[in-house]
C-alpha cells in the first residue's frame, strides 16, 4: 500500500514537471510572438506586454532550474519537520504558531499534504512544540534549508507597554527514511512512554493513552507520535522517526568529517540562527547564510519561502 502510494505520488511529480516545462515553452513561444508583432506595428504597449510577460517567465524558469540542484541521496523524500519555541513563554509559543502556519502555507502552494504527527499546545497562547510530515517529491530537498533557529523581532500583542520583543523558534528538519535503510537499534536503548494526545490532530485526543515517546539513550534522541489510530501505529511511525534521526545523525557526521578535510568554512550543525524576521522598526526578512531578503514579510509569513529555498540551494552548490 505505501509503495504504491508512492509511486502515485512520483507519477504525478513527474507530470507536474513536464506541464511545468509545456507551459514555460509555450509563454515563450507567446512572449516572442508579442515582441515581434510589436516591432512589426511599432506598438509600445505590445512591447510592454512582452516586458511584463518576461519577467514572469524568467521567475519560473529560475524555479524550474533550481529544482534540478535537488540532487542528494534523500531530496526526493517526505519531510518530517519539527518545530520547538525557544525562550520567552508564550511570545516564542505564538511564533511557533506562525511559523507552523508559514510552512503550511508553503505546502499547500506546492500542493503538498501535510500530516501532523505530534502537538504540544503553548500554556496560554500558540504551540510549544509541533512535528508534522510534509509529502511529496522533493519535499525533503525543498526544506533542508529551513533547518535551524528562527528569529522574530516585532512588538508583541502579549506586552501591554507595547514593547519590541525577540523571540526565537528551532525548525527541524529530516527525510522520511524507508524501512531498508541500515540502522540497527537496540532494544535496550530505548526507552517506550505512553501518554495521553492533546492538541490539535489525533484521533483519541485526551481519550486514551494511544501517544508515543520513544528515548534513545546513547544519542539523547526522543521522537513522539500521537496521530495515528491506535498505540501499535503511533509507535511503529515514532520508530521510523527515530530511524529518521539516527541516520540524519550519521549523515551529518560524516558530513563534519568531510569539512574538517576539506578545511570546509561552512558551519555544518544543528541551532545555528539562519534567518530573522523584521516586523518593528522595520519590514524585512533576511537569511544569514545567503543575504537573500526582502522587505515584504506578510508574503513571506503566507507562505512565499522559495526565493529563500532557492538561494540556499544555489548557495550550497556554489
Amino acid at each position: 500500500m505505501e509503495k504504491s502510494k508512492k509511486v502515485l505520488q512520483q507519477t504525478a511529480a513527474l507530470k507536474d514537471k513536464v506541464k511545468r516545462y509545456d507551459d514555460l515553452v509555450s509563454k515563450y513561444e507567446d512572449i516572442y510572438t508579442l515582441i515581434e508583432m510589436g516591432k512589426e506595428e511599432e506598438d509600445e504597449e505590445l512591447l510592454e506586454e512582452a516586458k511584463t510577460l518576461k519577467e514572469a517567465f524568467l521567475t519560473e524558469f529560475d524555479d524550474l532550474k533550481i529544482s534540478t540542484l535537488l540532487d542528494g541521496p534523500y531530496d526526493k523524500e517526505n519531510a518530517i519537520v519539527t518545530l520547538h519555541a525557544g525562550a520567552g513563554g508564550t511570545e516564542a509559543c505564538d511564533w511557533v504558531s506562525m511559523l507552523l502556519r508559514m510552512y503550511l502555507k508553503w505546502a499547500e502552494k506546492h500542493n503538498f499534504t501535510v500530516e501532523t504527527l505530534d502537538y504540544l499546545p503553548g500554556d496560554e497562547a500558540g504551540v510549544k512544540s509541533v512535528t508534522f510530515q510534509v509529502n511529496g517529491e522533493n519535499a525533503y530537498g525543498y526544506l533542508k534549508s529551513e533547518k535551524g533557529v528562527h528569529r522574530l523581532v516585532r512588538v508583541s500583542p502579549f506586552d501591554s507597554s507595547g514593547r519590541r520583543h525577540t523571540s526565537f523558534a528551532s525548525t527541524d528538519v529530516m527525510p522520511e527514511i524507508n524501512d531498508d535503510i541500515d540502522i540497527e537499534i537496540n532494544p535496550d536503548d530505548i526507552r517506550v512512554d505512553t501518554y495521553r494526545a492533546s492538541g490539535a490532530g489525533g484521533q483519541h485526543v485526551n481519550k486514551t493513552s494511544s501517544a508515543i515517546r520513544i528515548t534513545h539513550f546513547p544519542t539523547g534522541i526522543v521522537v513522539q507520535c500521537q496521530n495515528e489510530r491506535s498505540q501499535h501505529s503511533n509507535k511503529d511511525r515514532a520508530m521510523k522517526m527515530l530511524k529518521s534521526k539516527l541516520f540524519e545523525r550519521r549523515m551529518e557526521e560524516q558530513m563534519q568529517k568531510l569539512a574538517e578535510i576539506r578545511g570546509d568554512v561552512k558551519e555544518i550543525g544543528w541551532g545555528s540562527q539562519i534567518r530573522s524576521y523584521v516586523f518593528m522598526p522595520y519590514t524585512m526578512a533576511k537569511d544569514h547564510r545567503t543575504g537573500e531578503e526582502t522587505g515584504n514579510i506578510n508574503a513571506v509569513m503566507d507562505g512565499n519561502i522559495d526565493p529563500f529555498i532557492n538561494a540556499y540551494l544555489a548557495w550550497i552548490h556554489s
